[in-house]
């Protein structure tokens, strides 16, 4: 069904490659596409090595795409040429990075870790401004407005990766690429943050692409999710779909692999491996991503369709004993 919000983003055959024309060339992804809409969390799953990060990156333009089309609020980011285009474009989307330990500069007080995006934006007019929103930023993220005076060093991996967001936060974006800001943390404070992005969410109507490997937190947070192999988007869908209901082979596979807090379903628990053969092309047949169920879309050949909407009807015959 055609989804009635606004794209913020449009992605059109990404592909980021890395040593092109070289023999050991990286194709870290190859010609994905994707559409998040206004307010709503887009979850971006797959194992390491995948190409989440790069896709991630490049959306964002710290890579240069090799080839493809990002559309971001109607607009092809690789047409902004001028310097007040790309700080508009910047403005609007940030990122969250992953190791809150490397990511933020160690030489750097808090306060102006924080307000590095308000200099460079002009959204101050004093001293006294920046301060205020510093300390406001703070306390949006659950931490101390005094802990603006100390260093990244004082602060454990939790409280640092609150730090990135309220950085994230400081120059009020609509749109905020996590990549994977969970996967350092322990897993109390792993809740914590993906509770808090949610709040943030509400109160101030952003817009996330939330990467992880996880595909429980992913399900928890995500209101879509696409499931990434190899840089390829193997199933994109509902998060309640793909996660209970996965149609691809490597989705089923990650999907017996999450861990259950249960040690009787644990000890008979049998994990499906995933046979990397059935992406094959060359017999010359592309595969495409199709829609197998309204806004649940599998990559595959054209005569695999059958295939797929079979198992779908065999998960609604099951929901319906």
């Amino acid at each position: 069904m055609p989804n009635p919000r606004k794209k913020l983003l449009e992605v059109k055959h990404l592909k980021q490659y890395f040593g092109v024309g070289k023999p050991d060339m990286v194709k870290a992804v190859d010609d994905i596409s994707f559409d998040i809409y206004e307010g709503e969390t887009f979850g971006l799953v797959g194992e390491s090595g995948s190409g989440k990060t790069t896709t991630g990156r490049s959306i964002i333009r710290l890579y240069e795409p090799t080839d493809g089309t990002i559309v971001f609020e109607g607009q092809d980011v690789s047409k902004f040429k001028s310097k007040k285009e790309k700080l508009a474009f910047t403005r609007d989307m940030q990122m969250i990075f992953q190791d809150p330990y490397a990511s933020l500069n160690p030489r750097m007080t808090v306060r102006d870790i924080i307000a590095e995006g308000i200099d460079i934006h002009g959204l101050a007019k004093s001293k006294a401004e920046r301060n205020q929103r510093v300390e406001e930023l703070l306390e949006t993220v659950g931490l101390n407005k005094d802990h603006a005076s100390r260093y990244p060093h004082e602060f454990s991996g939790g409280q640092r990766q609150r730090i990135g967001i309220a950085r994230a936060l400081a120059v009020e974006p609509k749109f905020i690429i996590a990549d994977e800001p969970i996967s350092a943390l322990d897993v109390s404070i792993q809740a914590q943050v993906v509770n808090l992005l949610k709040d943030l969410q509400k109160e101030q109507g952003l817009t996330y692409l939330f990467i992880a490997h996880d595909l429980s937190m992913v399900k928890f947070i995500s209101d879509r999710i696409g499931v990434m192999h190899y840089g390829k988007l193997l199933e994109v869908g509902p998060a309640d779909e793909v996660y209970n209901e996965p149609l691809h082979d490597y989705t089923a596979s990650l999907v017996s692999a999450v861990p259950v807090p249960d040690p009787e379903f644990e000890r008979n628990r049998r994990q499906i491996p995933y046979d990397a053969s059935i992406e094959d092309e060359s017999d010359g047949v592309p595969r495409r991503l199709h829609e197998i169920t309204p806004g649940h879309y599998v990559r595959c050949k054209e005569s695999e369709i059958p295939m797929y909407q079979k198992r779908a009807e065999e998960y609604l015959e099951n929901k319906a004993k």
